[in-house]
């Protein structure tokens, strides 16, 4: 039962435990007391049978037992232990336990008599076999038989010659000679290695008769100890032997590598030395040296290398001659015990390892990588079959190639066939698609570092771009990063490598000129072929400095090879993203030159050359996505120099007209450089952006990104800066937009612009930027709709055609109609359809009217040039040839291209003849109408680019021309002039430039009636758009009496211009940056129309030269503004007319109503007349910073229309009135006494008043002259509930102050009596214009006590929605 127990307790043992650790519990348990011993000992003999070797295992526990034991105190253990092995000794060998057991247990057992005789026995033993040399009778040696070992070993063996034959033949001189055994096996090796191509004779040779290894090694040892001496050289053949005993495996790589020298850790220091003085050489080299000290230099390195002969370096020899012979795995042995790369670093192991690749993938390369046509010369296979095996297939690669390059590395550059073979491969595994994670390690690894060693090699630089440009740019990216960041750090060939081409760029950059350009760019070229990244980065830095190396830069860079083009592409957007840049400047409000030049040079390097935009456009839209829009202009100069589209707002007049026409025209007369021969570049751009579907999401994030501009990114930034932010984006959506639409075809276009209401409702984009991108997708579909509905019924007949294009119109524009009625809310539609809206967001300048002039211009500039190369004789006939056909063909093309504008003109035009009837609804006032004309269309649109500009003022004459039903022209010019100032203050640079020019378009049009009374009549007699009636009725025609007569037209352009003086003298005053920016900015652009009045050019003249002299040192830029203006404005002075000339002026009739005058435009006086309070409110309201200020309109009806002019954002509010009417009542007590101490302080300089001064002192004449225009000039009043007090007390004054010559209002009503008992007659239905659009006439006096009943029922009224200028007439 017990020995059951043991059995089961030390059977699990053996399973949880191993077999010793089991066997030493037992023991331990049996000397501890534990077990019984002769149990114990019969499961131990009953164990002998588990294993062969357990009596082996037993005496080792033994063994151990016998030493814990040993050293105890308690004699019963050591007995029990003693026992223990006696008992066991039948079944364990004696000579095993002799062999483990100490002397003095062994003596206890019996095994041996006495402990101290086994003791010397055992070191006899021992130095007989470890200590004691055998000895050879050197005297009984024989000469004779070494010369016969010799003779033996090198006869000829291409005969039956065996190394078994020749072995014994050996033995038997042995045997005869007496001859010593090693010594025999070291003639064999020296023979050996004088016929070292005996490989297959002596290996078995040696094998048969050596039979210790280390007797081998021992031997090769002292042959590689005698080598080591200073002056000597290790022979080639002895390094091949070695390699062929470890090929063989007759000896071991690590008993001979502690033979060899120098020791690793020297080949340690040596590299780091070696990366040291690289260091310091590129450290020197970017050190500025005196040229004598540079000579100095040179000299001693020269010096240094000539002495430092490289020490033999036994490790290296070996590895190479492993590598000859193909034993790839003892060579990779050795080159893990030394630093990366330093092995292959010698120019004779990396070629071996390179001549070893091209065995291995030879097979592999004549399959899949040899090109057509190449032949190539054919290599015969290693004859070793232990070498690697040959690479049948791309998975084969995986074995062995892949990690023969890895350690290759940069030193394939020693074999550029094997170079180009790798590479080669590379493109065929392409084609076959796997592996793509390998061969971009080789290629960050080996090829691009290996190219970075080679001289000039631009052959290699294309091969390698055919195995890149196969992969996709993120990952050719990434590889170019790589090599220009991380791979000139690892190696010291490297270092210097990457010091010496920064360095030779200096010098050519320091060189380069536009003279200079083609030598240089050849030396450019030449340093790109093998480092790319290291050049481009310094020319980038130097470019970033000096914009004007842009140009010739550009020109140097032909002579790149394709992957110098691309990793061109990869520096720049590296440079642009580099985080240590500020973007803007230090006084953060100009976008930074580095930033500026750079983009600079994007436009033209990629519209020279072939280079893929794709990671450009990409970086761009992931900028923008990030919220940042700076990078954009990048976007712009790459646009504007690839496309040709040129924005820019400071276009001339000629360039505008040339703009409405077709895409030639445009070409030719509408830019300022003329930007030939953008067809390619233009295509690629177009390409780059369909391919990686960038089109659309570039339009939407700049779309966005204008508000953003504003109130996301725009934070902490100086207002000009976000203006400039805000107009950069602008200009760029505009232009890109325009590249789109002229070079996408139809489909594309259609494909990828969304409609109207996506666009507005899902991708929020605002709606004048959504209809600038679906604008030529509706001139695309109609046109196509219009060209099937002629092919589907052929008709010559002109009127069918404009019906088949009406069609088409309402064909395509009916989904739009209904889709833009989901961008605004439901009481829009009230006023305007949805037809007229869409109308006017989707037609342009190209379809309102034809460009004859621009036209005609441009053709006639071709005939010049035709008839000055005839004229030329220094021009060669073909040459001349080819110029005239050149210049014919464009004049074919424009004239076709007028002539099919001109076609189309005619057809809009029908088409909205017969639309102009459902524009407007007649279910409010023309005034609500108006509004949000204004508000929706009008004022949106006319600053979105400058054709923008033009347009929105020829599509409210066209409007006006069309006769279109409850339209009125008066108001909506009279709004477009009244109260400028909210407007021009929230525009950016860029986008008051552009309202200056919708301003100067719409004056261009009023200043055209208003200078003849035939135009006048002809063009506004008989429309319904200067009817005097507001309400929205039908326009009869008939009768005149409705109709605003040509005197009146003139006091009504007159108060316009007034309103626009005013205006502009307030801006002039805020003192605000952008105030006075704007308005200066929107003044030059209406100069040929405005100012037209002496005394208003005057007073403009007066505020700008106070601009002039205030800004001149604080800020230059706007010093400048005002300089120029006011140089413009003087010269304009002689087209000025003095104001009875610009409207006629009755004489006044002096009545009860006092007069009080001021001396300008800003001013307040009290009125003569009821309608004259409407033009006073609007003087003083303009004076209020962004308050709407209401007013009552209408004496007889108090529903009657109301007109606002604060562009239709004024809400009712009657507290606003009360508040604004108590402000008003202290500014006129503060100007009224102002005005008692200081005359002549408003508008007019002190010179001014000067000379009104010496007019007063020359006489009765001068005052005879001054009294008719001291009762015709009045401003607004100040104060309504105190004015009949002030009118006695202010009376003397006013009369005193009269006379100076400023610039006024119209302040006399006409004698309206016939009107108004008319409209009595006809019950109130008909209101007459008032003072503001009608030039009053003098009244009678009972019109002060009409005025003070009409103030009191008035103010009990609460005040309408918009302030006004253009009022009803009250009866």
């Amino acid at each position: 039962f017990f020995t059951i127990v043991i059995l089961c307790l030390f059977a699990s043992s053996l399973y949880s435990l191993d077999i010793q650790a089991a066997l030493y519990e037992l023991c331990w348990h049996v000397i501890q007391g534990n077990f019984k011993l002769d149990l114990s000992a019969s499961v131990l003999c009953d164990m002998m049978d588990l294993r062969d070797d357990m009596p082996s295992i037993l005496a080792d526990v033994f063994s151990i037992l016998d030493i814990e034991t040993s050293s105890l105190e308690e004699k019963n253990k050591r007995d029990h232990y003693t026992q223990l092995v006696g008992a066991c000794l039948f079944f364990v060998p004696d000579a095993i336990l002799k062999e483990r057991l100490d002397p003095e247990t062994l003596e206890s057992l019996g095994l041996i008599k006495q402990a101290h005789q086994f003791n010397q026995k055992i070191v006899k033993i021992k130095t007989k076999l470890f200590y004691k040399q055998q000895k050879f009778n050197l005297l009984r040696e024989e000469n004779e038989g070494y010369a016969k070992l010799i003779t033996e070993l090198g006869q000829d063996l291409s005969g039956n010659i065996t190394s078994h034959i020749v072995l014994e033949s050996i033995k038997s001189l042995i045997g005869c000679f007496n001859l010593d055994p090693n010594r025999v096996l070291d003639i064999i090796l020296e023979v050996y290695e004088c016929r070292s191509d005996q490989d297959e004779f002596f290996l078995p040779l040696i094998k048969s008769y050596m039979c210790e290894p280390l007797t081998l090694c021992h031997i090769l040892g002292f042959k590689f100890k005698f080598n080591q001496e200073p002056n000597e050289e290790t022979p080639t053949s002895l390094y091949h032997i070695a390699a062929a005993l470890l090929h063989h495996n007759l000896i071991e790589l690590e008993d001979i590598y502690v033979h060899l020298m120098p020791l690793d850790a020297s080949i340690v220091e040596e590299h780091k030395r070696e990366i040291t003085e690289a260091k310091q050489i590129a450290r020197k080299l970017t050190m500025v040296v005196v040229p004598s000290e540079k000579t100095e230099d040179k000299e001693r390195e020269k010096e240094e290398e000539k002495n430092d002969k490289a020490p033999d370096n036994q490790k290296l020899g070996l590895l190479e001659a492993l590598l000859r012979i193909g034993d790839w795995h003892h060579a990779q042995s050795i080159m893990d015990q030394m630093p990366a790369f330093y092995a292959t670093s010698h120019k004779a192991v990396a070629l071996a390892l390179c001549q070893l690749l091209h065995l291995t993938v030879e097979p592999l390369y004549r399959r899949a990588g040899v090109p057509k046509g190449a032949k190539g010369c054919l290599l015969r296979p290693l004859r070793n079959k232990r070498a690697p095996r040959p690479a049948e297939s791309f998975e084969d690669l995986r074995r062995d190639v892949f990690s023969m390059l890895c350690y290759l590395g940069p030193h394939l550059s020693h074999d550029p066939i094997l170079f180009a073979k790798i590479v080669r491969l590379g493109k065929g595994f392409m084609k076959e698609d796997t592996l793509l994670s390998c061969f971009l390690s080789i290629a960050d690894q080996v090829l691009l570092p290996s190219l970075s060693l080679m001289e000039c090699n631009a052959c290699m630089s294309e091969e390698l771009w055919g195995l890149f440009k196969l992969f996709p740019y993120q990952h050719r990216y990434r590889l170019y990063g790589q090599w220009k960041n991380e791979t000139y750090t690892s190696h010291p060939l490297l270092v210097k490598v990457k010091a010496q081409t920064v360095d030779r760029a200096k010098y050519i950059m320091k060189r380069l000129t536009k003279e200079n350009v083609k030598p240089s760019g050849r030396q450019i070229g030449k340093l790109s072929h093998s480092n790319p990244t290291i050049l481009f980065d310094y020319i980038l830095s130097q470019i970033q400095w000096y914009d004007n190396l842009i140009g010739p830069v550009v020109d140097s860079l032909k002579y790149l090879t394709s992957l110098n083009y691309d990793v061109m592409a990869y520096c720049i957007i590296e440079a642009l993203a580099n985080p240590e840049k500020e973007k803007m400047k230090h006084d953060d409000t100009t976008i930074s030159s580095w930033l500026q030049s750079l983009a600079s040079l994007c436009g033209a390097v990629f519209r020279k050359y072939p280079i893929e935009l794709a990671g450009l456009l990409q970086y761009v839209t992931n900028t923008l996505k990030a919220g940042k829009s700076f990078d954009l202009l990048i976007l712009k100069e790459v646009v504007q120099k690839m496309a040709g589209i040129e924005i820019t707002d400071e276009m001339t007049s000629e360039q505008m007209e040339a703009m409405t026409g077709g895409e030639q025209l445009k070409a030719e007369g509408g830019y300022f450089g003329q930007i030939r021969n953008t067809k390619k570049s233009s295509q690629r751009l177009k390409d780059a952006l369909l391919d990686h579907d960038l089109a659309l999401p570039l339009c939407l994030l700049m779309a966005q990104q204008r508000n953003g501009v504003v109130f996301l990114e725009g934070g902490e930034k100086h207002l000009k800066l976000v203006g400039k932010l805000y107009d950069q984006c602008h200009d760029t959506l505009v232009q890109f937009g325009g590249f789109l639409a002229s070079n996408l075809s139809t489909e594309d276009y259609i494909k990828r612009v969304p409609s109207i209401d996506i666009l507005c409702n899902q991708f929020h984009t605002p709606h004048d930027a959504a209809f600038f991108l679906s604008r030529p997708m509706y001139g695309h579909q109609i046109l196509s709709k219009y060209d099937e509905l002629k092919k589907a019924e052929k008709s010559n007949r002109q009127q069918q055609k404009v019906h088949k294009y009406v069609a088409a119109c309402e064909l395509v524009m009916s989904p739009v109609h209904e889709a833009v009625v989901s961008l605004h809310p439901p009481r829009v539609w009230d006023d305007l359809r949805p037809q007229f809206y869409a109308t006017f967001w989707s037609l342009t300048m190209y379809d309102l009217a034809v460009p004859h002039n621009a036209y005609d211009r441009e053709v006639k500039k071709l005939q010049v040039q035709v008839k000055a190369i005839e004229e030329n004789p220094d021009v060669p006939m073909n040459k001349k040839k080819k110029e005239k056909e050149r210049c014919t063909a464009l004049q074919e093309k424009l004239q076709e291209e007028e002539k099919k504008q001109l076609e189309h003109v005619q057809r809009v035009l029908h088409r909205l003849k017969l639309e102009k009837d459902n524009w407007l609804l007649a279910k409010s006032t023309k005034n609500e109408t108006i509004t949000k004309f204004l508000q929706l269309c009008l004022f949106p649109r006319c600053i979105f680019s400058a054709i923008d500009a033009v347009y929105c003022a020829r599509f409210v004459e066209l409007v006006h021309q069309q006769k279109t039903p409850n339209f009125c022209t008066l108001l909506c010019y009279d709004r477009v002039f009244s109260d400028i100032i909210y407007t021009v203050a929230s525009c950016t640079e860029n986008e008051s430039r552009r309202y200056g020019r919708f301003l100067c378009c719409m004056l261009e049009t009023v200043t055209r009636w208003h200078s003849d009374r035939a135009v006048y009549e002809k063009e506004c007699g008989n429309y319904p758009g200067f009817l005097t009636i507001f309400r929205a009725t039908g326009f009869d025609g008939g009768n005149k009496a409705d109709q605003l007569d040509y005197e009146n037209f003139r006091h009504v352009v007159h108060k316009w211009h007034y309103k626009l003086t005013k205006a502009s003298v307030h801006c002039l005053e805020t003192g605000e940056y952008t105030h006075i920016r704007n308005i200066l900015i929107v003044l030059t652009k209406i100069l040929p129309c405005y100012p037209k009045v002496l005394n208003l050019g005057q007073a403009l003249e007066c505020r700008v030269h106070k601009i002039c002299l205030e800004e001149k040192e604080k800020r230059p830029d706007l010093y400048a503004l005002a300089m120029g203006y006011s140089g413009q404005l003087k010269g304009r002075k002689a087209h000025m007319v003095p104001e009875n000339e610009f409207h006629h002026k009755e004489q006044p009739v002096r009545s009860a109503t006092p007069v009080s005058q001021q001396n300008g435009p800003g001013t307040t006086t009290k009125p003569a007349s009821k309608t004259e309070e409407g033009v006073s409110e609007d003087a003083d309201r303009a004076k209020d910073k962004y308050q709407g200020a209401a007013k009552p309109v209408n004496k007889a009806n108090s529903t009657a229309a109301k007109v606002t002019t604060s562009n239709g954002n004024g809400a009712p509010n009657s507290t606003k009135t009360i508040k604004e009417r108590d402000d008003k009542e202290k500014s006129g007590k503060e100007k009224k006494e102002k005005k008692e101490k200081t005359p002549g302080n408003t508008l007019e300089t002190k010179g001014e008043s000067r000379r009104e001064k010496q007019r007063d002192e020359r006489g009765a004449g001068g005052k005879e002259e001054r009294a008719p225009r001291e009762g015709k000039e009045k401003t607004p009043k100040a104060d309504r509930d105190k004015q009949k007090a002030e009118e006695k007390n202010s009376k003397e004054d006013n009369k005193a102050k009269a006379g100076n010559g400023e610039p006024k209002e119209p302040s006399r009503e006409r004698d309206t009596g016939a009107k108004e008992s008319k409209s009595k007659e006809k019950g109130g239905d008909r209101s007459a214009m008032s003072g503001s659009l009608k030039s009053p006439v003098p009244r009678l006096e009972s019109a002060e006590s009409e005025r003070d009943h009409k103030r009191r029922k008035l103010e009990t009224h609460s005040s309408p929605s918009h302030s006004s200028s253009v009022k009803v007439s009250m009866a």
